[in-house]
């Protein structure tokens, strides 16, 4: 399939709520947007330490994650962080695994914003067009 890449804008919730309610201005809520690798197989957003530390995020576990390649490593749990696409948006927890050099945009946020990738133009598309849907059953 070859390497997907999409533009995300991520966002710390924690001042997203806190200019909400008029505390700060929406000026200081601590925003960053990268050119993120699509990857399938990672279930969540995965960063890296300066990511998590532009964004102001707290650590909320520590847990061992397993690469790819079969090994283990330690990896810290932050508190959620928005993730912004186009016109869509989905809140969710990053992973925060040492020596990433990439913001990896996993399964759970790419169903979240109904997304999927379309390999042969190597993009990332609605799954449903440009309308998002939900689907409960």
């Amino acid at each position: 399939m070859g390497e997907v890449r999409t533009e995300i804008t991520l966002v710390n919730i924690g001042d997203h709520e806190v200019a909400n309610r008029g505390y700060i201005p929406q000026e200081q809520v601590r925003r960053l947007t990268v050119n993120a690798v699509v990857n399938t197989g990672a279930w969540t957003l995965v960063i890296n330490e300066a990511t998590r530390e532009k964004l102001g995020l707290r650590v909320e576990e520590t847990l061992d994650t397993t690469l790819a390649g079969g090994g283990k490593v330690p990896s810290q749990v932050t508190e959620m962080v928005r993730i912004c696409w186009k016109n869509r948006k989905a809140d969710c927890e990053a992973v925060v695994l040492p020596g990433e050099t990439e913001v990896l945009l996993g399964a759970l946020p790419l169903e979240a914003m109904d997304l999927t990738v379309n390999p042969k133009r190597k993009e990332v598309v609605g799954a449903h067009g440009d309308t998002r849907l939900s689907v409960v059953k």
